[in-house]
């Protein structure tokens, strides 16, 4: 079972809200928004499971006690309703992002694509457009480096329980970019590219498919900056995945954006953690010893934001979240 959650502080009348509700009734997909302190209190949408801070503290995790609010990290609470509510794949979306029918496709683990392993940093986005542009949380540094070329790639089938979809006309991109460079853009290229071990790009949360063996690396850390809790999520995932011998997809857009309002200085100033420790990060996180096998991912996901709270990136205050998160899972898995 396919379930779709999106966190979100609108009200009931918000059309893409609606449009969602819609058409995840037409495909009979189980629609969970969670909200916030700022969300309205009458939110009422047919086709909509609707989680108001006041209903979520009724679940039964430990992790609703303890989550902040007014932080986009409350949709830990909506993956663990889903699981909880038999969900085996989730797909998870902002409420700024319009779907198009490719977005309801059904999806498979095994993807044939370009395989990047050992490659170091790649920015994805060069491989779906002629334009310069790149994701957002990928390493100012490495915007220079000259990108690989794909036919000295192999194209096979490889596992994939991690997927990450483009979006076309706003794409996810950090505030040097909106400052620097023009939108609207859309990715005109289709390919299907897989990175593997030792290879880096950051995913996000804006339309991202995940198979229930990944589950668990859908963790959004609470203490860090808004603009990266899924980018560092991103991040160990990818560092989990290859003891998994996963590889993470990147896939053409299957959904457009229409942006909600943001001040680009406030972005600007909410990445800055990210452009100063982005590199870092992941050099830390490479240098890790894990423990291989799937059956090691709660032990991994301990060391590695363990070490991100060494390394003063993320508040010490998140592990206690974290072992909340992986003892509601055990309970409901």
């Amino acid at each position: 079972m396919k379930s779709l959650i999106i966190t979100s502080i609108a009200n009931d009348k918000h059309p893409i809200l609606n449009q969602f509700a819609k058409e995840c009734k037409q495909h009979n997909i189980p629609f969970i928004v969670i909200g916030d302190t700022k969300s309205p209190s009458d939110f009422k949408l047919e086709g909509c499971d609707y989680w108001s801070v006041e209903k979520q503290q009724t679940l039964p995790f430990d992790l609703v006690k303890i989550t902040p609010t007014k932080h986009y990290s409350r949709k830990n609470l909506g993956y663990l309703i889903a699981i909880k509510n038999g969900a085996t794949e989730l797909v998870e979306t902002d409420d700024d992002n319009i779907p198009r029918k490719e977005f309801w496709a059904p999806k498979i683990r095994e993807v044939k694509s370009y395989q990047f392993e050992n490659k170091g940093w790649i920015n994805v986005y060069h491989y779906f457009t002629k334009n310069m542009i790149w994701p957002r949380g990928f390493p100012l540094e490495e915007l220079q480096k000259k990108q690989v070329a794909l036919s000295s790639l192999e194209n096979k089938a490889t596992v994939c329980p991690i997927q990450q979809g483009l979006a076309d006309e706003n794409p996810d991109v950090d505030a040097v970019y909106r400052l620097t460079y023009p939108l609207p853009i859309s990715f005109e290229i289709k390919e299907r590219l897989a990175l593997g071990k030792n290879s880096w790009s950051p995913f996000n949360s804006q339309n991202t498919y995940w198979f229930k063996e990944a589950f668990a690396l859908m963790y959004l850390p609470s203490y860090c900056s808004f603009r990266m809790t899924d980018i560092w999520r991103s991040y160990v995932a990818q560092r989990i995945a290859w003891e998994c011998n996963w590889s993470i997809l990147y896939h053409e857009s299957t959904v457009w954006q229409e942006r909600n309002d943001h001040n680009l200085m406030k972005d600007f100033e909410d990445e800055i953690s990210g452009y100063t420790n982005n590199l870092k990060i992941c050099k830390e996180l490479q240098t890790l010893e894990l423990k291989k096998g799937t059956e090691n991912i709660y032990d991994n996901l301990i060391t590695c934001y363990q070490k991100l709270i060494d390394i003063n990136v993320i508040g010490k205050d998140e592990i206690t979240l974290l072992n909340a998160w992986i003892s509601d899972l055990k309970k409901i898995s």
